[in-house]
């Protein structure tokens, strides 16, 4: 079954054609279809009389133009409408986005690549507060304890890997007892001792580390009258867990190897020094 335009509802199109082209197709329908009318009548009028054929054979000449030129029209609109649709000229495509579906998704990873933080970096970043160790300094925490302890850079760094392990009240009460040792006046010893057991030895503390019966009852008469020496024998068990159990970790890390910049299969661990 077929239908010309002018059939066609108000309001649908012919497939391929938009909205200005249909509405040009119809009206040239429609005027091909008025002057056929025309045409019509003008012979049935030239039939009836002699002079009047005349002139419907003249209007018959003008109306065939008009309808070819309507036809002509017409056919050059739906021509034009049912041309190959081209597509928009695209950016080149790029050596990872073959379609150029997105926007040039290798100059995002080449921009990422550079950007990456350097060995160098990740060292500045640890000790944005204090002086810069040198890769030396850094290596020599990884051959003794008492290198890393005595270091304040090394400290810090040491401090934040047992966090991440959740033992940091182990750093936290040695410091508490090293800072102990350096006051004088015994109302402040006093009182610095008292915090410092209700923080790290008091069995009611979130903090309490991890002492033997021993040491703690000897803890416990030193509270009586303390002095800068109370926790000496609890200052040394603490120290002496972090290096037989902390430490070995610490070395093995990929925060220390990072550092040291190590080998993931770096021997780092087996040169420091064995815990007396």
């Amino acid at each position: 079954m077929s239908c010309t335009v002018s059939e066609m509802p108000s309001g649908c199109r012919l497939r391929g054609m938009n909205a200005s082209s249909q509405s040009a197709a119809a009206a040239a329908a429609a005027a091909a279809a008025n002057n056929g009318n025309g045409n019509g009548s003008k012979e049935s009028v030239g039939v009836g009389a002699g002079s009047t054929a005349a002139g419907g054979n003249g209007g018959t000449t003008g109306t065939s133009t008009t309808l070819q030129g309507s036809v002509s029209a017409t056919s050059n609109v739906l021509q034009e409408s049912n041309a190959p649709l081209q597509r928009p000229q695209t950016q080149k495509p790029c050596c990872f986005c073959w379609c150029c579906c997105c926007s040039c998704s290798c100059l995002a990873i080449k921009n990422a690549d550079e950007n990456a933080p350097t060995k160098r970096d990740l060292v500045s970043a640890e000790f944005l507060d204090g002086d810069q160790p040198t890769l030396e300094e850094i290596r020599s925490w990884g051959k003794s304890f008492d290198k890393l302890m005595t270091n304040s850079n090394g400290r810090k760094v040491f401090r934040d890997f047992l966090r991440s392990e959740f033992s940091e009240e182990n750093i936290l009460f040695w410091l508490a007892c090293e800072d102990l040792k350096k006051e004088n006046s015994p109302e402040v010893v006093e009182e610095k001792a008292r915090l410092i057991y209700e923080d790290y030895i008091s069995i009611l503390s979130p903090r309490e580390v991890s002492l033997d019966s021993r040491v703690r009852e000897i803890v416990n008469r030193n509270m009586i009258e303390p002095t800068t020496r109370t926790f000496d024998e609890a200052q040394i068990q603490i120290y002496t867990l972090m290096h037989r159990d902390s430490y070995p970790r610490f070395l093995n890390s990929q925060k220390y190897k990072t550092l040291a910049q190590l080998q993931d299969n770096s021997n780092a661990g087996s040169k420091a020094d064995s815990p007396t």
